[in-house]
């Protein structure tokens, strides 16, 4: 068995670090959430953390990055779907499982945003990844009106704005309300939104 390189211990230290952040931070939250149990939750010292990671927020916010990474090719895959009859479908088949299963990183979405309009650096971070998730959603809606041979309604930029909103207003409303409204109201509202008509 080939021994690992200096470059991929690294890497999977980082990786294990990160995986057990998600952990911790989802039962225990942000705030309560420690270095140290993250570092414990891991396997390693507290040092293993620091050497990675310069403090909780850049953790926090270097799990942020993979999460919104996943997302992006989730909704990148979505948007490779030609057809629009299609696209609604596989849209609509998000159930109430995989709800569940994102609704603890939400939750740490919800705390974060919070802590940041207080946090200056935590709010420049958090603003330039919205930025960055806004810039990159623009452009796949733009390519498809431009597929469609269609203008979109607005610029794209605002599409994405107004999708980010919905989905984070959606979420708040099913966590506070569980049952009340379909979940097929999420799909159907972002193909109001994203799709040419």
């Amino acid at each position: 068995m080939a021994r690992l390189t200096r470059a991929q211990r690294r890497q999977q230290t980082r990786a294990r670090l990160l995986d057990a952040a998600g952990q911790v931070f989802a039962r225990r939250g942000f705030h309560a959430a420690t270095v140290d149990e993250v570092a414990d939750a891991a396997g390693y010292t507290k040092g293993a953390v620091y050497s990675n990671f310069a403090n909780k927020d850049e953790l926090f916010l270097a799990l942020l990055d993979q999460r919104l990474a996943a997302q992006l090719q989730q909704v990148e895959a979505l948007y490779a779907i030609e057809s629009s009859e299609e696209l609604v479908a596989a849209m609509r088949g998000r159930t109430e499982q995989e709800f569940a299963a994102a609704r603890d990183f939400g939750v740490l979405m919800v705390e974060f945003s919070l802590y940041a309009m207080r946090n200056p650096a935590a709010q420049a971070e958090l603003a330039d990844r919205y930025r960055q998730l806004r810039g990159r959603l623009a452009e796949l809606i733009a390519k498809r009106y431009a597929r469609h041979q269609s203008s979109p309604p607005m610029p794209p930029e605002h599409l994405a704005a107004l999708a980010l909103a919905t989905d984070a207003g959606l979420f708040l409303q099913y966590s506070a309300e569980p049952g009340a409204l379909p979940w097929e109201l999420h799909a159907d509202a972002m193909i109001r939104l994203l799709e040419p008509s």
